[in-house]
């Protein structure tokens, strides 16, 4: 099992855990409203510490940040029944597909 499935497997056992218990069952307990502003959150860390780095800080904390955002963001997937999987096929199928010609079938 890789990292991604585990998470997954756990961020379901979590739903029905006491929030008192689990940060995670506090996010599902708080809301959809309450997860969104965390990924808001982390997206902001994210970008601050690539402004860090970029400056001359540490990779490490840009890393911690990615982390951050990508478990909230697994968390708001799992709380609207949708499997990480799906991302990962739409990146697979994105594969083979120039950048730019990806986003303009978009419209």
């Amino acid at each position: 099992m890789n990292v991604l499935d585990e998470l997954d497997r756990i961020l379901g056992e979590r739903r029905g855990a006491a929030p008192e218990d689990s940060y995670v069952a506090g996010l599902y307990a708080a809301g959809l409203n309450r997860m969104l502003e965390k990924v808001g959150e982390e997206a902001s860390e994210v970008i601050l510490a690539a402004k860090d780095l970029e400056a001359g800080g540490g990779a490490e904390e840009l890393v911690k940040e990615v982390a951050d955002l990508w478990f909230h963001t697994l968390v708001v997937l799992k709380h609207l029944d949708l499997d990480h999987r799906a991302v990962l096929h739409v990146l697979e199928d994105r594969f083979g597909t120039s950048g730019l010609d990806e986003k303009r079938s978009r419209g």
